[in-house]
């Protein structure tokens, strides 16, 4: 499909498109009086956030399912 040299140059290039000075990392606030008025953080009950898990894993389990354990009924 692609040759070995095209492969090659397309990581170099990804490479260097990138940069290679590193990650630069950012300091975050530790306290909340040190954080801008821009966002505010909201907590959410924890019921809450146990129903969004159980339904993010079971539609993750649906599609699972769906994709590579359901037989057509006409095969």
């Amino acid at each position: 499909m692609f040759s070995q040299k095209t492969l090659w140059g397309s990581l170099i290039a990804l490479v260097l498109l990138t940069g290679t000075s590193g990650i630069t990392l950012v300091e975050i606030p530790a306290h909340s009086s040190e954080q801008s008025s821009q966002f505010q953080r909201i907590e959410q009950p924890l019921g809450l956030k146990v129903g969004v898990a159980i339904a993010g894993l079971a539609l993750i389990g649906l599609e699972l399912w769906w994709f590579l354990l359901y037989k057509s009924p006409d095969s």
